[in-house]
């Protein structure tokens, strides 16, 4: 599909800058994308789509008013050319490459990295200089190769000055730490080469770009706004940086290169929040991390997510669960879901509850170490025959009805399509506090501290137990849902924003001053 299919002149066009999910991924994320596009069909979409690797399909069916995809897969390709710029002749491909000399990256792409790289140790919104700097990048790139550049020796040269540079300023900073290593130079190296891959992908002339998460894709609009002066509204579901700090302060890296991966995802979520015309999040709770991020308070409006409570509905329980007490949930079975947790809560309302039934529906292909990891903790618990993972379910709208209460144990969310599409059914929830979570459950459902089974187990039995309380529960979920959470309130939010992006002042602020500082 072509990313530059033509549109009409009189029709608002949106550029919506997307990081492995839609139309790629299924998920909540993915969900709201879909029914944006097929919602809004007065506006032309080019979805700019990140994914981890090439060999993806699309999922959804797209609406008409999708006019193309523009794909940047951030590993497993030889050349950008490969499927980010996939109409570019051979022959200007070899162009590049002879253009690219080491006089040229000497010249032209040093002073860029170098600027980039400072900006990684700058803490506060003052990294809005790095917006030309992302800009200036975009538009070396053009012209000249990523992987004649990247794997020049000047390159190499200013990367590891930059990245030691904190080691030499401020040695007490550093004094009881390990120096990087030749692997970690290389490997984040390699890191900033594959995260950086969407500055090599085209970027249309739209309207406004709409980006779904404070990170690597929402570049391109730093970009557009820099290169065309487009509008940039930022929606948060999940919060990026946090996303980052929970998964980096896990892994298994050395200090520099944890901090190195930190310090890059901050540079990247601050920039797009100081440049954003607006930060929509779906939820309040994201507030507290995108203004100390650099987003400005007034520029902030939450806009929820909405169900449609007419395919949602309440029924009676099937057969195959009637007669027992059943928790049912909808995840993809990967760490941010916190599945453990569920299945050691369910540990914990067998004690009370010996015939209690969980139920987890969701992709199993998401992250097969970590579905192996659940399977094992079900078998070492013994509850082979009360935790059950049987995949992807295809009738979303009947999971919920199969239980009497739903269950949701994330450590990360937005404001999730599951607990909305679970009180549009009746069925109270057990949710985790975190992201938008208790800003719709609580008052119509138990909320519960994360990573914590007791307490999660707790919940379970007291609704489980209690008929009168989660019948009323549920009632009033449905009801807020109606009042609150439909479609069409969540796609009319955006509609007005959109609208008034196109129509407000131009974009300039801190943009405009960060660029007139670098001219000067």
């Amino acid at each position: 599909m072509s990313p530059f299919t033509a549109v009409s002149a009189d029709r608002l066009s949106v550029l919506l800058c997307t990081e492995g999910t839609y139309p790629f991924v299924g998920g909540g994320v993915s969900t709201w994308c879909d029914i944006l596009c097929k919602e809004l069909s007065e506006v032309d979409y080019t979805i700019l789509a990140v994914t981890g690797t090439p060999e993806v399909a699309v999922k959804y069916d797209l609406p008409a008013n999708v006019r193309g995809i523009i794909h940047v897969p951030l590993w497993g390709t030889q050349e950008p050319a490969d499927f980010v710029l996939p109409d570019l002749p051979f022959s200007a491909v070899y162009a590049r490459k002879q253009q690219t000399t080491e006089d040229v990256v000497e010249r032209e792409f040093v002073p860029l990295l170098r600027g980039l790289l400072r900006g990684m140790e700058v803490k506060g919104p003052e990294v809005a200089f790095c917006a030309p700097v992302v800009h200036g990048l975009w538009r070396y790139f053009r012209t000249y190769d990523w992987n004649t550049t990247w794997k020049s020796r000047a390159a190499w040269e200013a990367y590891v000055d930059e990245v030691m540079r904190p080691y030499r300023e401020r040695p007490e900073e550093f004094a009881r730490r390990p120096r990087p290593r030749v692997f970690d130079l290389t490997t984040s190296m390699r890191w900033l080469y594959s995260f950086l891959m969407p500055l090599t992908a085209p970027i249309p002339k739209v309207d406004v770009v709409h980006a779904t998460i404070a990170a690597f894709t929402a570049l391109s609009g730093v970009v557009a706004k820099m290169e065309y002066g487009t509008p940039l509204l930022v929606t948060d579901h999940g919060v990026y940086i946090r996303e980052r700090y929970i998964a980096v302060s896990s892994a298994p890296f050395t200090f520099f290169c944890k901090r190195f991966l930190i310090n890059l995802a901050a540079l990247v979520s601050k920039l797009v929040y100081v440049l954003a015309d607006v930060v929509s999040p779906v939820a309040d709770f994201n507030r507290r991390w995108e203004v100390p991020y650099g987003a400005q308070p007034e520029k902030i409006r939450t806009i929820y997510n909405g169900i449609d409570p007419e395919v949602f509905v309440p029924r009676p329980k099937p057969q195959k669960t009637a007669g027992r007490p059943t928790v049912v949930a909808a995840a993809r079975i990967f760490p941010l879901k916190d599945i453990e947790t569920m299945i050691r809560a369910a540990a914990v309302a067998r004690e009370r509850i010996p015939a209690v039934h969980f139920l987890v529906y969701g992709n199993t292909d998401a992250d097969i170490p970590y579905v192996e990891r659940c399977r094992g903790l079900i078998a070492e618990l013994g509850l082979e025959k009360t935790f059950e993972l049987p995949g992807f379910h295809s009738k979303p709208s009947e999971v919920y009805t199969e239980g009497d209460i739903s269950a949701l144990s994330s450590i990360s969310e937005g404001f999730p399509f599951t607990v909305l599409e679970s009180m549009a059914c009746a069925r109270p929830v057990v949710g985790t506090d975190v992201g938008g979570v208790r800003e719709a459950l609580e008052g119509f459902g138990v909320v519960v501290p994360p990573r914590d089974p007791e307490a999660f187990g707790d919940g379970v039995v007291t609704l489980l137990e209690n008929d009168d309380m989660r019948t009323e529960l549920g009632r009033r979920a449905r009801e807020q849902v109606l009042l609150r959470f439909r479609t069409a309130t969540s796609v009319d939010g955006y509609r007005r924003l959109y609208d008034s992006l196109i129509h407000g002042e131009a974009p300039g602020g801190v943009v405009a001053e960060a660029a007139a500082e670098v001219a000067a």
